[in-house]
C-alpha cells in the first residue's frame, strides 16, 4: 500500500523494504552517530547521492566523448555521404 502526504511541495511515498542484517546495523550506526535524524532519511539521502553520481558519470562520458570527437579531426566526407553510410550500416546491423 502506497501512502501519500505532502511535505512542502513534494510528494512523499511511504514504502516498506526489507533490509539484511548488516545494513540494519549500519543504519542503526548512523542513527547513533546523530548525523541523522530517521532511517527514511538516510535512505533518501543514499538514493540522492547515487542518482547524483549517475548523472556525473553521464556528463563525464559525453565531455570524453566530445573530446574525443574534437581529436579525431575534419572529415572531408559531405552530410549526405555520411547520411547514406549510417544508413548503410544500420541496414546491415539489421540483417
Amino acid at each position: 500500500m502506497v501512502y501519500y502526504y505532502t511535505k512542502g511541495l513534494n510528494y512523499m511515498t511511504r514504502q516498506t523494504i526489507s533490509i539484511t542484517e548488516p545494513n540494519e546495523l549500519w543504519l542503526k550506526a548512523q542513527l547513533a552517530s546523530k548525523e541523522y535524524a530517521s532511517k527514511s532519511e538516510i535512505i533518501n539521502d543514499l538514493i540522492r547521492r547515487a542518482r547524483s553520481q549517475q548523472a556525473e558519470a553521464e556528463i563525464e562520458f559525453i565531455r570524453n566523448t566530445l573530446i574525443q570527437s574534437e581529436q579525431s579531426g575534419f572529415t572531408e566526407k559531405t552530410p549526405q555521404h555520411m547520411l547514406a553510410a549510417f544508413k548503410t550500416q544500420i541496414n546491415n546491423d539489421a540483417l
